[in-house]
């Protein structure tokens, strides 16, 4: 069977240290690879980047990093307006800008919905990410930017071997497409993108301490989840659906139950949460 080089990304697993970033910088810039391409500008141009997502509000906040890449799809939108073969799909599956072909060729910059491909002024020609592949054609077994990752947030492979680890990646964990909605049939693929979460702190009235240990139950959209607070009387609940109403009940022996009905029209700091006991009025 053919090689289909693909990539999973664990967004969970992305620190934003720019690793990544720098590698495919230190590959490209500067460095013609004939038959692949030319070279990346020192600016103005991020074969892999990322994207910083800051959610909620004061105390309650979550920051997530996002690589993001050429896609490689299976479906490519930039192949369908370029002229005379300028881009094309290997038999691995890596989607090629030519060097040569493409130039002048501007109309392919914006073909492409994730906005990956880059116009170089000068050399009057677009530009992506090609998974460095005059490395993988050397024998290598990972991109530069794979090679760097410290936490290994980027998984890359041929997913048509069931036995590499980006193939059981997508086999066991059913990663998505960062824009299903596109329909491009992407082969750079997340996991834990980020969806919406509802938090808060449970804190015992009658002594204004934080509770400990205190179960919360949140259920909604066909789901239930359960956790504990922790310490400091803070719970947490992520990866919720957006703009769904839930029903969070906060339990605790002799204590009044208390039920909220939060909805993740964003997401939702509840705040302090004042648990009282069951003598009081």
């Amino acid at each position: 069977m053919k090689k289909k080089y693909g990539m999973v990304v664990d967004v969970d697993k992305c620190t934003g240290c720019y690793a990544c970033f720098l590698a495919c910088k230190d590959e490209n810039c500067g460095e013609e690879f004939p038959g692949y391409t030319a070279a990346q500008p020192m600016t103005g141009q991020f074969w892999i980047n990322l994207t910083e997502v800051e959610r909620g509000t004061f105390p309650k906040i979550k920051l997530s990093h996002i690589p993001k890449l050429c896609a490689h799809c299976d479906k490519p939108g930039c192949m369908q307006m370029a002229e005379n073969g300028a881009v094309y799909k290997r038999d691995d599956g890596i989607v090629i800008v030519d060097p040569v072909k493409a130039v002048g060729q501007k109309q392919i910059v914006n073909t492409c919905p994730h906005r990956v491909i880059f116009w170089n002024e000068e050399k009057q020609l677009p530009q992506k990410c090609d998974l460095c592949a005059h490395f993988l054609d050397q024998g290598f077994a990972n991109p530069r930017c794979v090679e760097m990752c410290p936490t290994s947030a980027l998984v890359f492979g041929d997913l048509n071997d069931p036995d590499s680890e980006v193939a059981r990646l997508v086999a066991e964990k059913n990663p998505s497409s960062s824009h299903p909605e596109f329909g491009l049939k992407e082969n750079v693929l997340y996991l834990n993108i980020p969806k919406k979460f509802v938090a808060g702190t449970v804190v015992i009235k009658e002594t204004d301490r934080c509770a400990k240990d205190v179960e919360v139950v949140l259920k909604g959209n066909g789901v239930e989840r359960r956790v504990e607070t922790d310490v400091f009387g803070d719970f947490w609940f992520d990866g919720l659906e957006n703009r769904t109403e839930y029903t969070l009940d906060i339990e605790a022996p002799g204590y009044k139950k208390i039920s909220l009905v939060p909805d993740t029209l964003s997401d939702v700091n509840l705040g302090e949460i004042f648990l009282e006991t069951e003598a009081e009025h």
